[in-house]
């Protein structure tokens, strides 16, 4: 089974717990998916003022960023960092994962558009424009939801667009997620969020704003948090959620981001992302074709990351 997951908060474990990327305890390490086939994985940057308190959340950036690099250093024989879908080909065919960056919430920038363009070249290409807390872009689904972009933050997805970098609108208010569509003629993704119709949660996207991304050819991201899933959720549950994204016509439009050591419950039968395999059998068993699910778990991001990620 190929898969590109596009959200993962491992690099934060490692930095907060230590430990490192090649084995760990949590839901994600290197060791996992050996011989499985193609694997891509975006690796999130992230800080909170509730973890570090007093910090910079800039100065965690960096940190974390030269943790990332130094895994990616260590574990040669098995990861190669990539920044486009040609250097994944290139990971592939040497037999490597396919390790790509993400920023998790711009204030882990300063919101500030110098360092998104240092940031794009030391690799990132995926910027969430809030985590929960608003910063000078936008409200969040969890603070100030009635806040969309200011001045700021709309010029800051314009610079995103200009330097290549896919804007990730999870955990954005609604109001920001239209004023992206509105400001953005590029794919957008929802790395990790679900369908609020399935389940009423605004950290998932309506019905309205799945189809806006839809017509960017953008994706979103199935999340595995059991809080976003729904009451005590198991494998059937992440089905509905994609069965109804399917049904808004999104066959080309759903990917995976299962917000791996990023949340502390997941659904029955999923303990980590070995354990997608099971989701993967899940499926060809309810008669869901190979083709479309090497779509869902692969293609799909794969696609937006080609025509978006640019050196």
């Amino acid at each position: 089974m190929d898969l590109f997951d596009g959200h993962c908060d491992t690099i934060l474990r490692c930095y907060l717990e230590g430990g490192g990327l090649r084995r760990q305890a949590g839901h994600l390490d290197l060791e996992r998916r050996r011989g499985k086939g193609r694997w891509a994985q975006f690796f999130a940057t992230f800080g909170s003022p509730e973890d570090m308190p007093g910090r910079s959340l800039w100065e965690v950036f960096l940190e974390e960023y030269a943790l990332f690099r130094s895994e990616m250093d260590a574990n040669a024989d098995l990861v190669a960092f990539c920044r486009t879908g040609e250097e994944a080909r290139a990971a592939f065919a040497a037999g490597k994962t396919a390790a790509f960056l993400s920023a998790e919430g711009a204030e882990l920038l300063d919101c500030d558009p110098d360092k998104l363009r240092l940031a794009h070249r030391m690799g990132v290409r995926i910027v969430n424009i809030t985590w929960n807390h608003p910063n000078a872009l936008s409200g969040t689904n969890a603070e100030e939801p009635d806040r969309g972009l200011s001045e700021q933050g709309r010029a800051f997805v314009k610079t995103m667009g200009e330097l290549g970098m896919l804007v990730d609108v999870s955990h954005l208010s609604d109001p920001g997620f239209w004023d992206v569509m509105e400001v953005t003629d590029r794919p957008v993704v929802a790395t990790h969020s679900n369908a609020r119709s399935v389940f009423p949660n605004p950290r998932n996207l309506t019905d309205e704003q799945f189809t806006a991304i839809i017509n960017t050819n953008g994706v979103a991201g199935l999340n595995m948090y059991a809080g976003f899933l729904g009451d005590d959720p198991d494998l059937d549950t992440v089905v509905a959620h994609l069965e109804h994204f399917l049904s808004l016509g999104g066959e080309n439009n759903v990917s995976v981001g299962g917000d791996w050591d990023g949340c502390t419950r997941l659904p029955q039968g999923i303990n980590g992302i070995q354990d997608l395999e099971k989701l993967y059998e899940h499926l060809l068993r309810h008669n869901y074709s190979e083709p479309l699910l090497e779509k869902l778990f692969y293609s799909n991001l794969m696609r937006v990351v080609n025509e978006v990620c640019s050196m």
